[in-house]
């Protein structure tokens, strides 16, 4: 007899006993079965693998990919800064992050506002350990869920620097990044993605990171921008983009790399996954035309750091949306993003005349604004969507929920960077010399050059 015709002769008689119990034990066994099945944690290798590689994708957005394309846009003599500057507050974030990041942000804790300290250096965290993802009963390890969201947080303050490029103390750089992460990102991480976080019970979405990630760091940028001062000579001298070359292939690294950051923030490898991807494809797609479409009508010609500029702005957009959005919605959104990004950045900034250098207000902040609101509408099942998670289940609730994150990340933001800047100014100094600003920041606070011509 063949192990198959075992099997089922096991599997036959099992059922002939299981039918002759009375019925009350029937129904014990039963019970006690289907809670034994619900008791029990799965652990599933492909989503596993999925979240590997999506942590990995999220640090290959920032380094190359945020490093490249901000590299590209400041001039020659600060290539090799902005390089520099990204390189490392990834590290003092991963740092930070482990020590006790995590705890603040995910902790367990109680509290609307912050996670507490229960896992300050990951205290609690085993191999064993497991992290809930959006199904029932399936887990993935809680490792894999710390260094996924660790690379949230290191590359959420390198998006900053493109605000004060060129012109800001390295000492300063580092100082505020502790700071601001310590009291702005971990508490606003919390405060959206954590079951007691004050945003999240609201029942705002933001499923990849529009307000703890982009509008987060585009208002600190813009606070940045303003407290530090315009660069030596804006608005006289030459400071177009050294290498759009670069820029281009940063950008292209961070539109791959943006698939870890959206659709790994499914957290499993399922279709929820795959609505994100397809949404990161078009409505990126879209914001490229959208804002290469306004530089025809308004410049009659459309350039490389257009489209660029139009990708990331998409790219934005889409990143609280991506899970809840359809197709056709995302489509909309990116393009309305661009349109949006595009009359921030070349109108409102000369208008009002900040000094922010890689406009990260003007496409993270302006275009994490409209995809947090956007949220709310699109999510609409008549809309594409996949509903409505505000309390009242209305449309009008949700972009409430939206509107109220928004402004509470506007606000926290707002006022952790600006004391954050004068506590900066207070003990380091903020700016260098104008004599080394002009000769620039490669050598004059690293004492090398990206090029040796």
């Amino acid at each position: 007899m063949n192990n198959s015709m075992k099997l089922s002769g096991l599997t036959a008689l099992g059922a002939s006993l299981f039918a002759s119990l009375p019925a009350w034990a029937q129904e014990a066994a039963a019970t006690t079965e289907a809670a034994a099945e619900t008791a029990a944690p799965i652990v599933e290798k492909g989503d596993v693998a999925w979240m590997m590689t999506a942590t990995l994708l999220v640090l290959f957005m920032i380094v190359p990919g945020l490093a490249l394309f901000y590299g590209g846009l400041v001039r020659t003599k600060n290539m090799l800064s902005v390089l520099m500057q990204t390189t490392v507050i990834s590290a003092v974030a991963m740092i930070i992050w482990i020590v006790y990041g995590y705890s603040m942000a995910f902790g367990g804790g109680t509290s609307p506002y912050w996670g507490g300290f229960a896992k300050v250096f990951l205290a609690g965290v085993t191999p064993d350990s497991l992290s809930a993802t959006f199904s029932e009963g399936i887990m993935i390890p809680e490792y894999l869920f710390i260094a996924f969201q660790m690379t949230f947080a290191a590359i959420t303050p390198a998006l900053i620097i493109g605000g004060f490029a060129e012109r800001i103390k390295f000492s300063a750089v580092l100082l505020f990044v502790v700071i601001w992460l310590t009291f702005s990102y971990f508490p606003i991480a919390h405060m959206v993605w954590d079951a007691a976080g004050v945003i999240y019970n609201h029942g705002a979405i933001d499923f990849a990171g529009g307000t703890v990630v982009h509008i987060n760091a585009g208002i600190a940028a813009l606070v940045a921008a303003i407290v530090i001062g315009p660069r030596v000579g804006y608005g006289k001298d030459n400071m177009a983009p050294h290498s759009m070359t670069l820029t281009m292939v940063g950008a292209s690294m961070l539109w791959v790399g943006w698939f870890g950051f959206n659709a790994g923030s499914n957290l499993e490898a399922t279709a929820g996954a795959t609505l994100a991807m397809i949404n990161t494809f078009i409505a990126t797609a879209a914001a490229i035309l959208g804002w290469s479409l306004m530089e025809v009508m308004t410049r009659g010609k459309a350039s490389m750091l257009g489209a660029a500029s139009g990708m990331v702005a998409g790219l934005v957009a889409i990143t609280p949306a991506c899970g809840t959005t359809g197709p056709v919605g995302a489509i909309a959104l990116g393009f309305l993003a661009a349109i949006a990004c595009f009359f921030f950045v070349t109108t409102v900034k000369h208008k009002l005349g900040y000094d922010d250098s890689l406009d990260v207000f003007g496409v993270h902040g302006i275009g994490g604004i409209i995809g947090a609101i956007g949220t709310g509408i699109l999510a609409a099942p008549s809309l594409g969507g996949t509903g409505f998670v505000a309390e009242a289940g209305t449309m009008g609730a949700q972009v409430y929920a939206q509107i109220l994150g928004v402004v509470i990340t506007i606000i926290w933001s707002g006022a952790v960077s600006l004391v954050a800047l004068y506590i900066c100014k207070a003990t380091t100094g903020l700016r260098v010399t104008t004599d080394e600003e002009r000769e620039g920041l490669d050598l004059t606070s690293h004492g090398e050059r990206a090029y040796n011509l």
